[in-house]
């Protein structure tokens, strides 16, 4: 399964300067905050480790997967947010600090966690392979580094040293953001562009139904633990957009098998999609939120 050069090669890029451009909003108050009131941390990451693992088993039992596609739903399930999620999250105006808090200790926690049940469902649906299940750990620290701390830090500092440059600096970046949204979403389409309709057919249901049904869990998790919208928007964002990369190199490098890559790949472009209407939801959410102070 080939990947398109746009989303190897400038996709990470596009991410670098875009957290940076996240990094422009925050500032080191944010993430005391949330260390100071850790529930959305707390509640984010058992339901990305735990819940939506389980949902993998689920829906493939529901549906009736091919053993190797159901291998490969359990293995994107398991899988951690990334930073697309923090872009996504970023431009529903959501909780960034709590999204990319989520964001770090899912990928750390994933190198334990996916191989685990990984492992458990190649146990339970036997798809022709002896080859046990990891997690590149080398590779997971450094993007965590170099695509997400760094470019914050950077931002953060700016931000700090001339907020006004900072907030003109945001507003440009948000709209580069949208624009690599697009990109993404015409990027994995294309790259998927010989096999996309049998690929929907296959893995099509599988993967809406737990990218619709992550988004639900972390909504009402975050609901029910008292967060606030912003930060209940987050939550479901972190749950429902995956890093199905890592999906993808786990299952054609490690597993060497194509068509359990199939639900990550067919995930990777029905998330940006449903992505999509999130931030037109939180946008609309948080110009509503804004009204009342703006007429006062």
């Amino acid at each position: 399964m080939e990947q398109n050069p746009l989303v190897e090669i400038g996709l990470p890029i596009a991410l670098f300067v875009i957290m940076v451009g996240i990094g422009l909003t925050l500032t080191t108050g944010d993430f005391r905050r949330e260390a100071r009131t850790p529930r959305g941390a707390v509640v984010g990451s058992l339901a990305q480790l735990l819940v939506m693992p389980a949902l993998g088993f689920a829906i493939a039992a529901l549906l009736g997967l091919p053993p190797a596609l159901a291998v490969g739903l359990v293995i994107v399930a398991a899988c951690p947010g990334g930073t697309s999620s923090n872009l996504i999250t970023f431009l529903a105006r959501a909780n960034v600090a709590l999204s990319i808090v989520l964001t770090v200790v899912a990928s750390v926690v994933t190198i334990v966690t996916l191989p685990l049940f990984a492992n458990v469902a190649l146990g339970r649906q036997p798809v022709g392979t002896d080859v046990s299940v990891s997690v590149p750990l080398g590779r997971t620290i450094t993007l965590l580094v170099g695509i997400v701390l760094v470019p914050v830090v950077l931002g953060m500092l700016v931000r700090r040293r001339a907020p006004a440059r900072a907030a003109a600096l945001e507003r440009r970046v948000s709209a580069f953001g949208a624009a690599v949204l697009v990109v993404l979403i015409a990027g994995i389409a294309l790259s998927l562009r010989d096999r996309f309709f049998e690929l929907l057919a296959q893995a099509g249901p599988a993967t809406l139904l737990l990218n619709l049904a992550g988004l639900a869990v972390g909504w009402l998790a975050a609901r029910g633990a008292g967060l606030r919208p912003a930060d209940r928007l987050a939550v479901a964002i972190e749950l429902g957009i995956k890093n199905s990369t890592l999906g993808i190199l786990i299952a054609v490098n490690v597993l060497r098998s194509e068509e359990i890559a199939v639900p990550a790949a067919v995930y990777g472009l029905l998330m940006y999609l449903s992505a999509a209407v999130l931030v037109v939801v939180g946008r609309r959410a948080a110009g509503m939120r804004v009204e009342p102070a703006t007429k006062g």
